[in-house]
């Protein structure tokens, strides 16, 4: 009898990625790669829900405790400040959002993430972490959920204006 082997959690991670525009792919790919040399022990927690691809980063398995995430939509990436994004202080009026807890920062570019106000937020974010990351500790990725009904990964064409018509008598 074949064995079917199970996908290991970073192929997994990539074929939910493929889903995506090759730019979008792209994008989310190079912010994922920038966040892991920025939080090395990181725990990767992955959610493919109905609305979004949502890629947490945690100190441990639990959901609570992940400081930053990033959400891939079909359009862009954004990177959400999820502990205490409505109390960072923020000069630049970078963060959107209007909850009590998440503020985010569309990402329409990976340099984002490398801007002295970004990581100014995100150095301050970190220092209110509920717990602390132990940068030694292996990086990994768990995948968290994947939602059996979702919204597609690629935005959808506009549909054509009406044109007017001219003329008349």
């Amino acid at each position: 009898m074949k064995q079917v082997r199970a996908k290991s959690p970073s192929a997994q991670l990539a074929g939910f990625l493929a889903k995506f525009t090759p730019e979008v792919a792209a994008l989310a790919r190079t912010s994922l790669a920038m966040m892991r040399k920025r939080l090395p022990g990181a725990i990767e927690l992955v959610y493919d829900n109905y609305n979004a691809l949502a890629i947490g980063f945690a100190p441990t398995e639990r959901a609570s405790d992940a400081v930053f995430s990033i959400a891939v939509f079909p359009r862009r990436p954004i990177l959400c400040f999820l502990q205490s994004g409505a109390q960072l202080r923020d000069p630049d009026g970078l963060l959107e959002g209007s909850g009590t807890r998440v503020r985010h920062i569309p990402l329409a570019s990976p340099a984002v993430l490398d801007t002295p106000a970004v990581r100014a937020l995100m150095n301050e974010a970190l220092e209110r972490a509920d717990v602390p990351f132990d940068r030694r500790a292996k990086r990994r990725i768990v995948i968290k959920s994947i939602s059996k009904k979702q919204r597609p990964r690629v935005p959808r064409a506009s549909p054509p204006r009406a044109r007017r018509q001219s003329g008349g008598l």
